[in-house]
Parts: structure tokens; C-alpha cells; sequence
């Protein structure tokens, strides 16, 4: 079952959607179909929807037992361990979306001059995927929301032709204290914070120095970079420049029925122990270091998949 939602979407859009789903009201249209002609609905309707918004919730085989896709919408879906929630976008997030927005493409080019951009996208990101040379990132946290929680710790590598050349970990003083679910999820405490932490302009100062403009390569990479984000901003400070690669997107797209996306979910299916790692003996997962040998191995799984072919 599948619901899809369109709120200022070209009336033209209704001929397409309608070949397959039932309107049951003004822009809510219903109806069971193929994840095939799911997924080509969804694509039709986030091509054609331009400047107005639609929201796609169906049915599938994962711990919520559903899942869904948002276009043109100001709240965000994050994944939070494999759960996918919906995150209320601060009025600082705001503007800095319609101010993203604003500085867009304009609209007015030829048929055949968008089927050229959609070409050579599709192709560009074809291409970036090959990145062997990238910088990983992970970040922990005292909750979901990044203008309410605070990071706890960062973590990355630095990954050339494919091999981890260096690394970077430090904890993050905070001004709360840490949540006792995520104290047990983590390991982290506030003592450790207290004692071992640095602050986050000195953290976030020698992150940037660390990735300098490689692109960058995170799982569910939306969280980590709000939170880095809000930090840069917190601190007046620059956000990364660089080209982003989800895993978690990659696998969502390249692997078809998993029932769960989750980092240790992916490593399970990839066959990838994370202590046989070099250099990552006794890593702990949902620790940023841990998490984010994980994440390089996984991605290189992906990458290969993407070779062959598959």
C-alpha cells in the first residue's frame, strides 16, 4: 500500500498518477503497486513537482514496517540506528534552506536542455562513486535534534586509493549532561566528556584542517552534518565545502528488500568484523571511530557492487 501526498504539483502530474492509483481526495492518491512502478511514480512526481511538495509513505519489510520519501518539504527524514523519523527543521534551518533554494538553477530551459542536465547528472554521479580517496566522518550525540542535543564526539579517516591512511577522534565537552539510553548506547559519560573532552570550537576547527575539501563519505550523512553544521554556526565558523556520499542512500538504492539499513545491519550482510579491521582492533560501534571503520568498509563493498555491475 502506498500513499502519495501532492500539494502544488502541475495538474498535468494527476493523468500519470492516476494510470495506477486511486485520488481519494484533492492530491491524495492511494493504491497498491510493484516497488518498480513505485519507485518510477516517485521519480515521475519529483521531476515534474518542481517548486511545489509531495510526500510518498508505503508499506515495506523493516522495523517500522513502513517507510517514506519527502520532495519540496521543510521537515527532513533522518535515520536514527535504523529507525527513520522525521526531524522539525529549526527557523535557522529555514533560511538556510530557501536561501539554498534561492540560489537553485532557474527555471525555463528546453526539454531537450533538461534531459542533457538529468544525463550528465546521472552520469556525474555514476562517476563519484568511484571516489577510492574520501574522508569518512561520524559524529555521537546527546539526542536527535542538532539545536537541542549536543555532539559528544567526532571521528574520521582518511581514506586514499581505498586504504586508511589516517585518523582523527576526540570527545566534546557539553554544557548538558548525557541521556542514560544514550550513555548505554554509546559508552560515553559526562565524566569522560568532563575530563577528556575539548572544547567544540577545537574539535570542529581541527576537523576542517582534517578533511580540508575531500569529499566526504558518512552513514545516514543528513544527521552527522546537522549537527556539524549547527556547530560550524555555533562557532562562526565555515561549513564543509565538500561533495557528500551517503552508505546509507547507496545501499537503500543498490540493495533491494534488507530489512534493516542499519550500520551494523550492513555490516552483518557484508560479512565485514569490524575487530579483524587494521588498526581498529577493540572499536566500538556506535563509537564515531568505530562506526566510521564500518562505514569505509562498507562503502567499499558498495563501491565494488557498483563495479561489477550489480
Amino acid at each position: 500500500m502506498i500513499v502519495l501526498h501532492l500539494t502544488n504539483c502541475p495538474p498535468a502530474l494527476r493523468g500519470d498518477l492516476t494510470k495506477w492509483l486511486m485520488e481519494i481526495a484533492a492530491g491524495v492518491y492511494v493504491g497498491r503497486v510493484s516497488s518498480r512502478v513505485r519507485e518510477k511514480l516517485w521519480a515521475r512526481t519529483v521531476e515534474t513537482c518542481k517548486g511545489g511538495r509531495a510526500v510518498l509513505v508505503f508499506s515495506t519489510n523493516n522495523e517500522q514496517r513502513m517507510d517514506f520519501r519527502i520532495h519540496g518539504e521543510t521537515w527532513e527524514p533522518i535515520d536514527f540506528d535504523g529507525l527513520k523519523l522525521m526531524m522539525r527543521p529549526s527557523p535557522s534551518r529555514l533560511v538556510a534552506k530557501q536561501a539554498k533554494r534561492g540560489s537553485g538553477k532557474k527555471l525555463g530551459f528546453s526539454n531537450a536542455s533538461k534531459h542533457r542536465v538529468a544525463k550528465n547528472k546521472k552520469k556525474n554521479e555514476q562517476k563519484s562513486v568511484t571516489h577510492t580517496t574520501y574522508v569518512v566522518i561520524d559524529v555521537e550525540t546527546t539526542g536527535l535534534d542538532p539545536d537541542v542535543a549536543e555532539i559528544t564526539e567526532v571521528g574520521a579517516l582518511k581514506v586514499v586509493g581505498g586504504v586508511v591512511v589516517d585518523s582523527f577522534q576526540s570527545l566534546v565537552k557539553i554544557e548538558g549532561t548525557i541521556p542514560p539510553e544514550i550513555e548505554e548506547l554509546t559508552g560515553i559519560t559526562s565524566k569522560m566528556l568532563a575530563q577528556e573532552g575539548k572544547e567544540l570550537f577545537e574539535v570542529l576547527k581541527a576537523l576542517s584542517a582534517f578533511v580540508a575539501h575531500m569529499p566526504l563519505v558518512a552513514h545516514n550523512a543528513a544527521f552527522d552534518l546537522s549537527f556539524l553544521n549547527t556547530g560550524f554556526t555555533k562557532c562562526g565558523m565555515a561549513p564543509f565545502n565538500s561533495k557528500v556520499i551517503d552508505t546509507l542512500e547507496l545501499a537503500r538504492r543498490n540493495l533491494k528488500g534488507l530489512d534493516s539499513y542499519k550500520l551494523k545491519s550492513l555490516a552483518a550482510y557484508f560479512d565485514v568484523v569490524q575487530n579483524n579491521l587494521e588498526h581498529g582492533k577493540g572499536l566500538q560501534l556506535h563509537r564515531s571511530l568505530g562506526d566510521c571503520y564500518l562505514t569505509h568498509m562498507i562503502y567499499e563493498k558498495l563501491l565494488k557492487l557498483r563495479s561489477d555491475g550489480a
